[in-house]
C-alpha cells in the first residue's frame, strides 16, 4: 500500500497503468483492494494515491513559495516531485516534510542550476522560518542568572527554535516581499481534488549578492527575522555549540576593530537578546507555540 502510494502520478494527476515490475498496476491492486459496486479495486487504490500527493505537494508549494519564486513553477514543480520520491514522508507531521530539501538539493543541484547558490540560501531561510513557527520552547533564563555566573565557565543555552544563518544574498527581505501578501502557512483541505497550481507570485526581483547574518525566531507568538553584525553572529553561534561566554566573546572579537566600543555593543545586544527570551534554562522543552500571525520583525 504504502508503495503504491509513493509512486508518482503520470502527466495527467492519475496513478500509473504499470506497476514496478512491468505488470498492470490494476492486476496488483486486486490482490489487496476489494472493489465495490461503485469502484474497480484500481479505481479505489487510485484515490489514496492521488491524494497522497495533492496533499504532499501542496504542503511544499505552501512552505517554500521563495524557492517558487528562484525556480520557477515549472522547475519548482520537477523539483519537489523528485525530492518526493527519494524522501517521501516518514513522520507524522507534515511540518517536517521539507526537512531534508536543503540535502536533497546539494545531492541534486541541476534542479537549480545556475541560481544553486540561492536556492540553498533561501531553502534554508524558509525551513529556519518552519523551525521558528512551531520548535519547541524551554523556560526563558533569568537575567540575573548570568549576571551572576562566572564568563569563564557559564555556558548559554538559546532557545531551540531559533536558526542563525550565515547567507550570500539577502534572502530574508526577498522571501518576505514574495509572501507579502500570502500567509506564512497555508492551510490546505484535507480532501482535494487536484494537484496544487500554486497561486500567482508577486514579480520580485531576485536579490543581489550581499553577505548578511540572520536570526529567524519567533517572540511573542509571532514570527520575525533580524539582521546580525558578524560578530554577534560569531559570538551566537559559538555560544550554541556549547562554548563558554569567555571563550566565545574571544573568538568572536578576534581581529574586530579597536575603534569600536565592543564592550558598550556587547550590553547591549544581551540586553535585546535577554528581552527576546533567546536565552534559555536546561529544563525540558515546554508546550510548543503556534500562532498565525507572523511578520517581518521591526527590531
Amino acid at each position: 500500500m504504502t508503495s503504491a502510494l509513493y509512486r508518482p502520478l503520470t502527466t495527467r494527476s492519475r496513478m500509473q497503468k504499470l506497476w514496478t515490475d512491468g505488470r498492470k498496476t490494476a492486476s496488483v491492486a486486486a490482490t489487496f483492494v476489494k472493489p465495490n459496486d461503485r469502484l474497480t479495486s484500481f479505481e479505489r487504490l487510485e484515490i489514496y494515491n492521488r491524494q497522497y500527493w495533492f496533499r504532499v505537494l501542496d504542503c511544499i508549494y505552501a512552505d517554500f513559495p521563495g524557492l517558487r519564486a528562484v525556480l520557477g513553477e515549472r522547475a519548482f514543480l520537477k523539483l519537489a516531485e523528485a525530492y518526493l520520491v527519494k524522501c517521501p514522508s516518514i513522520s507524522f507531521s507534515l511540518r517536517n516534510l521539507g526537512s531534508r530539501l536543503e540535502e536533497f538539493l546539494r545531492q541534486y543541484p541541476d534542479f537549480a542550476a545556475k541560481r544553486l547558490a540561492l536556492a540553498l540560501d533561501v531553502v534554508r531561510f524558509e525551513w529556519a522560518q518552519i523551525v521558528a513557527f512551531d520548535g519547541p520552547g524551554r523556560p526563558p533564563c533569568g537575567r540575573a542568572e548570568m549576571v551572576m555566573a562566572n564568563p569563564a565557565a557559564l555556558k548559554l543555552r538559546l532557545q531551540p527554535y531559533i536558526t542563525f544563518l550565515a547567507l550570500q544574498y539577502a534572502v530574508d527581505d526577498y522571501v518576505i516581499s514574495v509572501k507579502r501578501h500570502e500567509a506564512l502557512r497555508g492551510e490546505a483541505s484535507n480532501a482535494m481534488d487536484s494537484a496544487p497550481k500554486g497561486s500567482k507570485l508577486k514579480k520580485v526581483p531576485l536579490p543581489k549578492m550581499k553577505n548578511v547574518f540572520v536570526a529567524v525566531h519567533r517572540h511573542n507568538n509571532a514570527l520575525y527575522y533580524k539582521r546580525l553584525e558578524p560578530e554577534a553572529y560569531a559570538l551566537l553561534t559559538a555560544l550554541q555549540k556549547g562554548i563558554t561566554l569567555q571563550t566565545a566573546c574571544a573568538r568572536a572579537f578576534r581581529g574586530a576593530s579597536p575603534h569600536i566600543d565592543w564592550s558598550q555593543k556587547l550590553q547591549d545586544w544581551f540586553q535585546n537578546w535577554s528581552a527576546l527570551g533567546w536565552f534559555c534554562s536546561a529544563e525540558t522543552p515546554g508546550k510548543q507555540l503556534r500562532d498565525s500571525s507572523h511578520q517581518k520583525g521591526p527590531h
